[in-house]
């Protein structure tokens, strides 16, 4: 309790410099939420490429949607490198919608089991059940996470995409990355929901069971999904073949860049509370400094002098970590609230970040009362005495 006796001398002081902290930690708490989010994001991709190679047209670029004729799949599947190909076909749920930060609401169609085993990135419903052999053909979906929320749907429910209504089979688990704000369907109705959003040149020249935007591609044993991309690039001519390399170089590091610019904007944000602690503690130390030479004078110790000045400041950097850490969560709990009525989840708030943030702020207060509390163990008892 002496120190919170102490911080209370001077109070106005003490809650500015808490303020600092506060706001510090608030961005660490902010911009860390929306690092792990983006990271979620990005591992759940890495996950998703790691054993396969993603074909798409090479007018859409690696990640695009462009239309491409199934009809390559049979030239893949003769590939002897290629054990397991299959088509996918994927668009916005709104196609006016601009692409911007976030993971926008999207469709995606492919065949139940078509993978046969082979994928890694597993999905598993919440609510419901997933897309079996029994779907092919019909008109049902299994919803995301975000998207059911969004949406406000449930298994049994019925959603309307692109004009067609949609039974709701299924919810799946929250993945926290892009299946969480997408909508499973069969292949053949995504297939007619992509057609009816092409021009008619197009969609005259392809009918609808021949479209895909991407075919997944799964190695021979022995193969690895570079030699096969390469088998692939080398066969088929206007295709871009994505492996689990290319995504890290395409996207991963571009993104670990942008989360090194958000955590510095916090960092900084907490060196400027790091500083006020500093002010607070010589300015404290300065106004006791007849009472540390009384301390010093009957016997008080330099390293007790330090351990108490040092709690102090650590209290500081306690009190500011907390409530830094309740305005951060308020914050990423509204504007995730927000943003559930159009998919948008841009924070993740994780234990870890709360943790790290709560023992980030008490250390800082700690490392910024050394100084001035080495320099108080240091000063001269009977100096500090005679000190008006």
């Amino acid at each position: 309790m002496r120190p919170l006796r102490n911080l209370a001398r001077s109070r106005l002081r003490t809650v500015l410099t808490i303020t600092g902290i506060t706001v510090g930690i608030w961005a660490l708490v902010v911009f860390g939420s929306m690092a792990n989010k983006i990271n979620a994001l990005i591992d759940g991709g890495t996950t998703y490429y790691s054993t396969k190679v993603v074909v798409s047209d090479a007018s859409g670029g690696q990640l695009g949607t462009a239309p491409m004729s199934i009809g390559t799949l049979d030239a893949i599947r003769r590939l002897p490198e290629a054990a397991v190909a299959f088509a996918e076909v994927s668009g916005l749920l709104d196609p006016t919608q601009t692409t911007g930060f976030g993971v926008p609401q999207s469709y995606a169609g492919s065949d139940a089991g078509a993978d046969q085993g082979r994928e890694v990135f597993v999905l598993h419903a919440a609510q419901g059940r997933l897309l079996d052999a029994t779907d092919a053909g019909a008109d049902h979906v299994v919803l995301g996470s975000d998207l059911a929320r969004s949406l406000k749907k449930a298994p049994g429910d019925t959603v309307t995409i692109h004009g067609v209504p949609f039974a709701v089979v299924g919810v799946l688990e929250p993945t926290l990355t892009a299946p969480d704000t997408s909508a499973q369907m069969p292949l053949a109705a995504a297939q007619r929901l992509y057609a009816a959003d092409l021009p008619q040149v197009l969609r005259d020249r392809i009918p609808a069971s021949q479209l895909a935007t991407d075919i997944v591609v799964f190695p021979n044993a022995g193969v690895t999904t570079e030699a096969l991309a390469a088998a692939i690039r080398a066969a088929v001519p206007g295709v871009t073949a994505m492996t689990g390399a290319d995504f890290d170089r395409n996207v991963k590091s571009s993104t670990a860049i942008f989360s090194a610019i958000i955590m510095g904007v916090a960092l900084i944000s907490l060196i400027v509370g790091g500083l006020s602690v500093i002010n607070t503690m010589a300015m404290s130390v300065a106004e006791r400094t007849r009472e540390i030479g009384i301390k010093r004078a009957i016997g008080g110790s330099r390293v007790r002098v330090v351990r108490e000045l040092v709690a102090e400041a650590g209290l500081i950097g306690l009190i500011g970590g907390i409530a830094g850490l309740a305005l951060g969560a308020l914050v990423v709990f509204l504007a995730n609230d927000a943003g559930r009525s159009n998919g948008t989840i841009l924070f993740d708030l994780t234990p870890a970040t709360a943790v790290t943030a709560i023992l980030f702020a008490t250390f800082l207060g700690m490392a910024a009362g050394v100084v001035p509390s080495i320099h108080a163990a240091r000063l001269d008892p009977v100096a500090a005495l005679r000190y008006e």
